[in-house]
């Protein structure tokens, strides 16, 4: 029996291991930087948060709401 296909295939499999090994481990700190630089320009740059967001939101609504009441009752002549 030939082992060198044996060990061939063993080394290209350690190969193609650490490979992905290397680039699964960069990849995790290049997502930890890049946490860490979206913090520090979260400091000087906040985005807006939910509540924020609903409250401008409703209150443009709450307005055409109340105009197309008012062009209602203002057509019946109330």
């Amino acid at each position: 029996m030939d082992f060198t296909l044996l060990e061939d295939g063993f080394f290209v499999m350690i190969i193609g291991m650490s490979t992905v090994f290397v680039f699964l481990t960069v990849m995790i700190w290049v997502m930890y930087l890049n946490g860490y630089i979206l913090k520090f320009v979260n400091r000087y740059f906040p985005e807006e948060t939910a509540d924020e967001k609903i409250k401008q939101r409703a209150s443009v609504e709450d307005e055409e709401i109340a105009l197309a009441i008012a062009c209602a009752s203002a057509q019946r002549g109330v």
